[in-house]
């Protein structure tokens, strides 16, 4: 099976080109640049460079979220675009399972982070359990204050967007934060091998996992009444 596989969901941009488990080509840009422009240009130079066209592809693959309400959207709208087009399979995977997926060698509590901003973050609590990532804490939108006080007194390891914590994690008893810059970053080839297994989406019905509304969304119900049907409650 020809996988690609695609990750826009924070500051970085990874694509990758898997066959089975061998990768066959992968870039990942951690520069601050428009994803909606460099993506496909880093899809089309990948392709051409193993000489594979867009219809040897079986599967795509992309991190669904959560993450960047824009570059989750510029991923997914590209992977059921491609899917479509092409009538292959797609399979949608959490972003934060993917950046777990790095910590191949940790025994305890792996906690990837995605900045959300306002000292809050998308976070969800992974352990490998017989060779397999599995979720112990659900991916949610949570207050760093209050993550931090549900795995105090546990061995963990972070990973991911974790600048702008890393003071305040060092002081937690315990903890590792993964020095490693390229760990922290999403690897397109770990979403490609998470995503070869689950049964394929339906492609007009998938959307991303924002797990937070928009914040405009969150300024317009504060002062308007939840809609039911399209009408509004009076």
């Amino acid at each position: 099976m020809k996988i690609l596989a695609m990750d826009t969901s924070s500051n970085a941009l990874s694509v990758a080109i898997v066959e089975d488990k061998n990768l066959l080509a992968e870039e990942t840009l951690n520069i601050k640049k428009n994803h909606s422009i460099e993506l496909m240009p880093t899809i089309d130079y990948l392709m051409k460079q193993i000489n594979l066209k867009p219809n040897d592809l079986d599967r795509i693959v992309v991190a669904m979220g959560p993450g960047s309400y824009t570059g989750l959207r510029i991923a997914v709208t590209t992977a059921k675009t491609l899917a479509y087009t092409l009538g292959i399979e797609l399979v949608g995977v959490s972003s934060l399972q993917v950046l777990a997926a790095n910590a191949k060698n940790f025994d305890g509590l792996i906690i990837p982070l995605i900045d959300a901003r306002r000292r809050n973050v998308y976070a969800g609590v992974y352990q490998w359990q017989k060779q397999r990532l599995i979720s112990i804490l659900s991916d949610r939108h949570i207050a760093f204050d209050k993550l931090v006080s549900y795995i105090a007194g546990k061995r963990c390891y972070f990973t991911g967007e974790v600048s702008n914590f890393s003071d305040e994690i060092k002081k937690i008893a315990d903890v590792i934060i993964e020095p490693n810059l390229k760990l922290r970053l999403p690897s397109a080839y770990e979403l490609a091998i998470i995503g070869r297994n689950p049964p394929p989406v339906e492609v007009h019905q998938f959307v991303p996992d924002y797990l937070k509304r928009v914040e405009a969304e969150e300024n317009w119900l504060m002062t308007h009444e939840e809609i039911d049907d399209w009408v509004e409650k009076i």
